[in-house]
């Protein structure tokens, strides 16, 4: 598991990944960030993301009703979330490829 103060750096990339795949809710996508072995996000953590999302309207939120309970507020990635994620990926790989560098001792240039 991610330790949480790294996890907060990229829990918007993550969260923006996983709304490109499908529209989910919120306990869906802490549910998929835990079985990706990412980490466990509380909630108090978690909602402020998507709502930080859904501000700078980067994710759309659309309330549906549940088979188990009250509506749930899905969240579905925007065009501009899809361009914004595009451009945190490449910045992620980069970082990922200079790092991975510096732990195996194989620097290029």
């Amino acid at each position: 598991m991610t330790p949480r103060p790294w996890l907060h750096g990229f829990l918007d990339l993550c969260l923006l990944a996983m709304l490109r795949e499908r529209p989910d809710y919120g306990y869906g996508l802490s549910q998929r960030l835990a079985a990706a072995g990412v980490a466990d996000i509380p909630g108090g953590t978690l909602y402020p993301a998507l709502l930080r999302l859904e501000e700078q309207g980067l994710a759309i939120p659309d309330w549906q009703p549940s088979e188990s309970g009250p509506r749930r507020k899905y969240y579905a990635i925007t065009p501009a979330g899809l361009d914004v994620l595009a451009g945190q990926a490449a910045d992620w790989q980069r970082f990922r490829d200079g790092v991975d560098a510096l732990l195996t001792g194989v620097h290029h240039g």
